[in-house]
């Protein structure tokens, strides 16, 4: 089995968490809804989501092959990717929390739901932000004492991405409720960042320091 329930469920639940923090992603899966529809912001939503399984590739390949050339090095790039967690945080911390919406750029007439879900997954797939992302997020629930562990990365990685697609799905469903409603109490996506901040410091300072 490559995954535990005690690597899973933890995994899950700061996934969800992160993933629902006002973010680039879910703030174009909104804002799309909102000006072109919710079948159109589901369409979108879904790309995003599938951009995350290029990700998950690539950090399964490079965290495998560190692993196999140096536990030295596999130790290094968990240390790096926790400072690169704890900063991610620290700005959450900082940040004052206001959510604006991107504004959708119009489309020729004729955009199609297959158009906007490609435009999702190029616009996840080609963020840097996000791989680098991946690179210092998975690495913290996978035990390589357990073996596997590219499956580890992929299983996480698929997980991830289904959560992702969930979310951002309902995202563009509700685009137009929801994203009035966060405009209307900027507070909530400042206590969403709060949390969020909280999160990255903790799987930062846990992911350096792990032994």
């Amino acid at each position: 089995m490559p995954i535990t329930p005690e690597q899973l469920l933890p995994f899950l639940l700061t996934a969800v968490l992160l993933t629902a923090t006002p973010g680039p992603d879910n703030l174009m899966v909104l804002s799309v809804g909102a000006s072109k529809g919710r079948r159109l912001g589901m369409a979108f939503g879904l790309g995003c989501a599938a951009g995350c399984l290029s990700h998950t590739l690539l950090a399964a390949l490079g965290v495998s092959a560190v692993l196999a050339a140096s536990p030295v090095a596999f130790t290094a790039l968990r240390v790096v990717g926790g400072a690169y967690l704890v900063w991610l945080g620290i700005g959450a911390l900082r940040s004052r929390g206001g959510v604006g919406l991107p504004v959708a750029v119009a489309d020729a007439a004729g955009d199609s739901a297959a158009r906007q879900f490609a435009k999702g997954v190029l616009a996840n797939a080609i963020n840097p932000k996000v791989v680098l992302f991946f690179l210092s997020f998975l690495p913290q629930f996978v035990v390589p004492a357990q073996g596997g562990v590219p499956l580890q990365m992929a299983v996480l990685g698929g997980v991830f991405t289904l959560q992702a697609a969930v979310l951002f799905g309902a995202l563009g469903w509700f685009a137009g409720g929801v994203g009035q409603w966060l405009q209307r109490r900027p507070r909530a996506g400042l206590w969403l960042d709060r949390v969020s901040g909280v999160v990255f410091v903790g799987l930062g300072l846990r992911m350096a320091l792990a032994r």
